[in-house]
């Protein structure tokens, strides 16, 4: 299998690009890992090449796992760098932290004409850092967004507490509910304390081709539900061009990752641990694998339909 790593300093992005064994003139940018050649990262790009299509794992950068500041110029660089090794199609895939980044390239880049957003906000928030200090994990990255654009911080929603109550808030419903990580009172408190402006919220009505939004009700990262029908309605009251499938559902948790690709990341216990780290997954084990199977067969469709042309 053709593998080709790429640096930030000499190609501008962070990132392994890996050829499909069928003949494909269409590319998945896939926004997953710490590194592009980590455990998720091949699990994600393994899953994709598998539906017949290239794949491009990208992340941050090295040494560095958090989200700040990160330049889109990146995405925009490896959509050129696509192009020029033969795709005529690029889309662009993430989940949580990385949907809402898949989100907002695709409303900035015209090339990219599949988006697949998995657990995402539909507006841009402060950004973190991760790692350890002050007993923190993960902390707001001071006067820093999430992205940034032509060496400007996208506007963004502030965390309504810094470091280090951020993490201790986090912690403690953490351990209150059972979750491996809730946040979702959070964001709840910062969307509070900070009206979500139009600045912050993402032009999703720029995005081309098709649009693919799924979340779950259960989310306690965040309420992705209550974003994906913000999404929704902001279509639906303006011009767009794009063919947006919106998909809720009750039962999944944030990791909504299509079933194969969970067992591609967990061959032996998957389903038991989801139910570990969220709650809401160990008290409803079969709808959220069901949510996984469906998962799975929309974006395989979905793929399958956008790679038509390029076979």
């Amino acid at each position: 299998m053709k593998r080709i790593h790429f640096d930030l300093e000499t190609d501008g992005f962070y990132g392994a690009y890996l050829q499909s064994r069928e003949p494909s003139g269409c590319a998945v940018i896939a926004l997953a890992g710490d590194a592009p050649e980590d455990y998720l990262a091949k699990a994600c790009a393994k899953w994709f090449l598998g539906k017949g299509v290239n794949v491009l794992s990208m992340s941050t950068a090295k040494k560095d796992c958090g989200y700040h500041n990160y330049p889109l110029e990146r995405i925009e660089a490896a959509i050129c760098r696509l192009q020029s090794m033969g795709n005529r199609k690029t889309g662009i895939a993430g989940v949580s932290t990385t949907g809402t980044m898949a989100l907002s390239a695709a409303s900035y880049f015209q090339d990219i004409t599949l988006t697949i957003a998995l657990t995402p906000t539909d507006f841009i928030w402060q950004g973190v850092m991760q790692g350890r200090r002050d007993g923190c994990k993960e902390w707001p990255a001071e006067g820093e967004s999430l992205l940034s654009y032509r060496g400007e911080p996208l506007p963004y929603m502030p965390f309504a507490c810094q470091r280090p109550q951020y993490w201790r808030g986090v912690a403690a419903e953490s351990r209150r509910t059972g979750d491996m990580i809730y946040a979702r009172k959070l964001y709840e408190d910062s969307e509070a304390a900070h009206s979500i402006t139009e600045a912050e919220i993402i032009k999703v009505e720029d995005i081309h081709g098709k649009l693919l939004l799924i979340g779950a009700e259960d989310d306690v990262l965040w309420n992705t539900a209550k974003y994906i029908r913000g999404m929704e309605k902001r279509l639906a009251e303006k011009p767009h061009d794009c063919e947006v499938e919106a998909v809720v559902y009750e039962h999944g948790p944030h990791f909504v990752f299509p079933e194969g690709m969970m067992r591609l990341l967990l061959p032996i216990g998957s389903a038991l641990a989801v139910g570990l780290a969220f709650k809401a997954a160990g008290a409803y084990p079969k709808e959220c694998r069901a949510t996984r199977m469906d998962i799975d067969r929309r974006i395989t469709r979905t793929i399958a339909e956008w790679r038509k042309e390029c076979v």
